[in-house]
């Protein structure tokens, strides 16, 4: 009897080693994948709730699309003018708005002084 005793001693830490844990193993990344899991849910219930608001915007972007389209080709050239007029913000001052509401904008930089014989005549000649 004591043999068997002293058997089931020496062998008890043998079988615990080789015997599969009780339960699911934890894994490592089980706190990622919750992570994961969670911002999912978020994105998916925020996409939900923003899909109306998205659907009636693309609509009305679709039925503004070609008056916008003929707003830019009205505009553009006249666009086109005013950048070349103002050569360079650097070359101005902030806005001074004046206690009537005048929007006054001073230019810094002086203009290169214009040759009047190089302004076009009336009927847009140039006197050379």
């Amino acid at each position: 009897m004591r043999l068997a005793l002293t058997l089931c001693l020496v062998a008890a830490p043998a079988f615990a080693e080789e015997l599969p844990p009780l339960g699911p193993a934890p894994a490592e990344d089980d706190g990622f994948s919750l992570m994961e899991e969670g911002a999912k849910l978020l994105l998916r219930g925020l996409m939900s709730e923003m899909e109306p608001a998205l659907d009636e915007m693309g609509k009305a972007l679709d039925e503004v699309g070609p008056a916008l389209q003929e707003f830019g080709t009205e505009i553009g050239p006249r666009l086109r003018q005013l950048v070349a007029m103002i050569d360079d913000f650097k070359n101005y001052d902030a806005p001074v708005m004046l206690p009537n509401g005048d929007i006054i904008i001073r230019r810094n930089a002086p203009l290169l002084p214009v040759d009047p014989d190089l302004i076009p005549g009336p009927d847009g000649r140039i006197e050379l």
